[in-house]
Order: structure tokens, then C-alpha cells, then sequence
């Protein structure tokens, strides 16, 4: 008679006598004593839901086919099956007499004929091994959210990190004192705004840096995409659309994601450069219907821009001379200029401000350098209890970890409240700067100013059809708004924050 020997194994059960081979020795030899023939073997890892699907369907493609009886031997009841799934369609070859099964543990054999308590034995073999596959989806369950608790990592450490192992089997994850030094900068050189994806590819390729799995392969641009959206990297793991936080250390900071994250959105973006002959508006549009970039071309001495249709969205191509785009920024710039007396108004109100922000800075640092002082303390005195022998190991352990966290968390409260000084100056400077003569300013600037200019007040450029549609950036809308009410006496419904012009 024909005979199917089937063997399988799980990864934490490949123990002597249960892997592959000895299954498959005791399987052969189980057929020679019943005197079957052995016509395939079919051998797989449950580990692999593909692998375990597709060779069961194999397994039963080869039975339904078979014009003859077929005897299939497996080791045991739970080698074969974990659901009840299976027992249905195995059952009806079984009542059509096209199938026989063999446990060899069990020393069970059921047959088109088997009576009704070894048919029992065989559902209740099915039943241990599905609660087996339950209890151990449920420990699995289990550990995994401890592990979440506890800040721990579940799967493979992202680029910038490393798994390692004691002589204890104690696994943990460390900082990978090379590659994590690269994954910082390519955070800093995506959030100054001077870097696309292709460029940062580009300088990984030229020192060699690798990703850390088995292929070492160069980092393709999807690759570095998920690295610039991982949170990992600033103390937070992302678990199906939430966020937990892990234990490790940090490799930049939260307002570095962040910052990132706002450039790949469309805020502080700086215009591409390229090597070709610049143009205004290249690289600072996208097509409001497809989303592909708007591009710019000459013909007989004239710039036309058109979308690249990369998405083969456009049935026909549609050409704009680059003076009807400048027309409604020209306008803006136009808009955007302040009256010497407005401005004398802004500079004694900012005056005061500053005065006002100086004064709450201030405070607010002293308040921070204060809280942390504290905090030193209090380790300096937990550091003498510990040598007292007052508190245990772990107990200074804890708290020092605590405390430390909570000095980091300072730090970077006082240093974004620095950079925030900064900023404001610099913000302000350019703001009066554009403000008393931003017609002017454009006008007169090269290609390269203009597109500096354009990032500075404009946002979210899109063309669609014959408009073109922007925001205008904070505080230029104010000024928009405010030089619209000027016009008119008073307020008109307005939205200076999205514009769209008729070209």
C-alpha cells in the first residue's frame, strides 16, 4: 500500500529524538514493518506559517489525487495537526476510504472502518495539541507584555543598535558604538533641511555603512524613510500604532525626531540645489492632483514649468511660463511690506516683549537649574546611604537611573529654552528685514536668494490646473491680515493663510 510519511518540528522542540531525521528513521522503519510503500516524504518547520501551509496542501493535493488508498505516517498526533481544521477535510478522505492515518506514538491507526473510541482517541489527541498551541499563545502573550512593561525590546534591534547574549542566555540590547554614531548624523542632516533621502544615501554609501542583518547590505532609501520615522531612537518603541517607552539609551532627541518629522512634512524644507541651471520654482511645487514634482525646462529663451506625470495621471502636458507663477508671489511680496510707522509700532512692541521674555527665560532657567541641583543632592546623599549599607543594590540602582533620567529631561528643557533665544532673535531680525522692503528684496536677489526668500514666507506650494496654491508662513499672515483690514478700514473675511490664484 502507498504510504505519505510527514514530519515536522518547532524551533524550541528540535531536541534529540524529536528533530527532522529521527523522525523520518522512524517513519521508514514503521513502514517496513507494515510493509507499505513509501512514495514522498514531506519534512517542515512549523516556525513558518508559509512553509507549514504550503506543504500541507501539498501533502493533501498528493491524497485527493491518489487513485489508490493512501496511508499517511506521522510521528504523533500533534506532528500532524493543532486545530480541528485540519480533522474535517482529513476525516472526509478518511469515510471515502482514500486515507489512512498512522500515529506511531500512539500506537493509533485510523481507518475507514475505526470504531467510535479510537476515533475519540484521535479528536482527543487533536484537542491536547490545539489547548498545547493556546497555552502557549497565551505564555507568549504573557511574557511579551511584561517585557513591554518593562521597557524591553521584542525583536531585532533597529540599525544603530545591538542584540547581545551572556553566558547565561540573558539577551539585551546595546548601543552599536559605530553605526549609532551615523544614524545621528543622518537624523541632523534630514532635519537641517539641506538633505533629501538621496543625498544621505549617498554619503552612507560613500563611508560603507551597512545595515546590520545577515544580507550587510548597502542602506537602500526606504530603508533610511524607516529610520527617520522610528521612535526608538529618541526612548520610545512602536508597538501596532503605540507607543511604549524602552529602557535603552537614546541616540538623539525628541526634538530632533521632531524636527525631522516637520521636514518631512513640508515645514522648514529648503529648497533642493541642483547642478543644472537653477530655476525659481524648481523643486518647491508639487502637482495638487498626482503629487509629482513641478519641473522647469527652456524653450527659445522662455521657462515653462509642467508636472513630471511620473504617475502617468495626465493625459496631456501642461506648460506655465515662469512669469505667470511669479505674478501672486510678487503680490505676497507686495503685501507683506510694512509702512515706516507700522514698523516703528512692531519695534517698540517687540521691545517690550523681549523685555518681557528675557525676564520669564529667566526665571524659568533658574527654576530648572534649581530642580536639578536638588536632584544632585539628593544622589549625593543616596550615594552615602548606599555606602552605609541604608539602602540595598537595587534599591540605588533604581533611583539612580530615576534620577538621571530626570537630570537628562532638564538639560533639555534649558537647552531648547536656549535655542528658543536664539531663534526668536534671528526669526525677528528677518522678519523687520523683510518687512520694510520685501518687494525690493526679491526683485533685486539671484535665482538662489529668490528661492531662499520663497522658503522663508511661502509653504505647501501646489499647482493644480492654472492655480497656484500656497500657505503662507507665521507671522507673515498676520501681516497679510492685517495690511488687508488697513485696506478696507476694518475686518473682511479673509484667509491669508492658503492662497489661491488665478494664473
Amino acid at each position: 500500500m502507498k504510504a505519505i510519511i510527514l514530519a515536522r518540528v518547532s524551533t524550541e522542540e528540535q531536541t534529540e529524538g524529536q528533530s527532522i531525521p529521527a523522525q523520518l528513521t522512524r517513519a521508514r522503519d514503521y513502514a517496513i514493518k507494515k510493509d507499505l510503500e513509501v512514495a514522498s516524504e514531506y519534512q517542515f518547520d512549523e516556525s513558518s506559517t508559509k512553509d507549514r501551509r504550503t506543504k500541507f496542501e501539498q501533502v493533501i493535493e498528493e491524497i485527493r489525487k491518489s487513485k489508490e488508498k493512501t496511508v499517511l505516517i506521522v510521528e504523533t498526533i500533534d506532528r500532524l495537526q493543532r486545530s480541528f481544521k485540519e480533522s474535517v477535510l482529513l476525516d472526509e478522505f478518511r469515510k471515502d476510504g482514500k486515507l489512512e492515518l498512522h500515529f506511531i506514538r500512539e500506537n493509533l491507526i485510523i481507518h475507514q472502518n475505526s470504531n467510535s473510541s479510537e476515533i475519540q482517541r484521535w479528536d482527543l489527541g487533536v484537542f491536547v495539541a490545539k489547548s498545547y498551541v493556546l497555552q502557549i499563545s497565551d505564555n507568549v502573550k504573557r511574557s511579551q507584555d511584561q517585557k513591554l512593561k518593562n521597557g524591553e525590546w521584542i525583536v531585532k534591534a533597529p540599525l544603530g543598535y545591538l542584540n547581545t547574549e551572556d553566558e547565561h542566555e540573558n539577551k539585551d540590547i546595546i548601543v552599536d558604538p559605530v553605526r549609532s554614531l551615523h544614524v545621528a548624523k543622518m537624523f541632523e542632516m534630514y532635519a537641517s533641511g539641506n538633505h533629501s533621502l538621496r543625498t544621505i544615501k549617498k554619503e552612507n554609501d560613500s563611508i560603507g555603512l551597512r545595515s546590520n542583518t545577515k544580507a550587510n547590505k548597502l542602506l537602500t532609501i526606504s530603508v533610511i524613510a524607516r529610520i527617520l520615522d522610528n521612535p526608538f531612537y529618541y526612548g520610545m518603541m512602536k508597538i501596532k500604532d503605540e507607543l511604549y517607552p524602552h529602557k535603552y539609551q537614546p541616540l538623539i532627541s525628541k526634538e530632533l525626531f521632531d524636527k525631522a518629522q516637520q521636514v518631512k512634512a513640508g515645514y522648514f524644507k529648503k529648497p533642493c540645489k541642483y547642478a543644472s541651471k537653477p530655476f525659481i520654482f524648481r523643486g518647491l511645487i508639487k502637482c495638487a492632483d498626482c503629487g509629482c514634482t513641478i519641473t522647469a525646462e527652456t524653450h527659445k529663451g522662455h521657462i515653462y514649468y509642467r508636472c513630471t506625470n511620473f504617475k502617468k495621471m495626465h493625459k496631456k502636458k501642461h506648460y506655465l511660463k515662469e512669469e505667470e507663477l511669479l505674478n501672486p508671489v510678487r503680490e505676497i511680496f507686495k503685501n507683506i511690506q510694512l509702512s515706516d510707522e507700522k514698523i516703528k509700532e512692531i519695534t517698540e512692541e517687540l521691545r517690550r516683549v523681549n523685555e518681557s521674555k528675557n525676564q520669564f527665560n529667566e526665571q524659568i532657567v533658574k527654576d530648572l537649574r534649581g530642580d536639578y541641583d536638588k536632584i544632585e543632592k539628593r544622589i549625593s546623599n543616596m550615594v552615602d546611604a548606599r555606602f552605609d549599607g541604608s539602602i540595598t543594590t537595587d534599591l540605588y540602582d533604581k533611583k539612580l537611573k530615576e534620577y538621571k533620567e530626570k537630570q537628562q529631561e532638564i538639560m533639555r528643557e534649558m537647552q531648547k529654552h536656549d535655542k528658543a533665544d536664539e531663534s526668536y532673535y534671528i526669526t525677528v531680525n528677518k522678519v523687520l528685514s523683510l518687512a520694510q522692503r520685501a518687494y525690493e528684496i526679491f526683485e533685486s536677489s539671484e535665482i538662489d536668494e529668490k528661492r531662499q526668500l520663497l522658503n522663508f514666507v511661502l509653504q505647501n506650494l501646489e499647482l493644480k490646473e492654472r492655480k497656484l496654491m500656497f500657505k503662507t508662513k507665521t507671522p507673515f499672515d498676520t501681516v497679510l491680515l492685517a495690511n488687508k483690514c488697513s485696506k478696507v478700514g476694518g475686518y473682511r473675511e479673509s484667509n491669508p493663510r492658503r492662497e489661491d490664484h488665478n494664473l
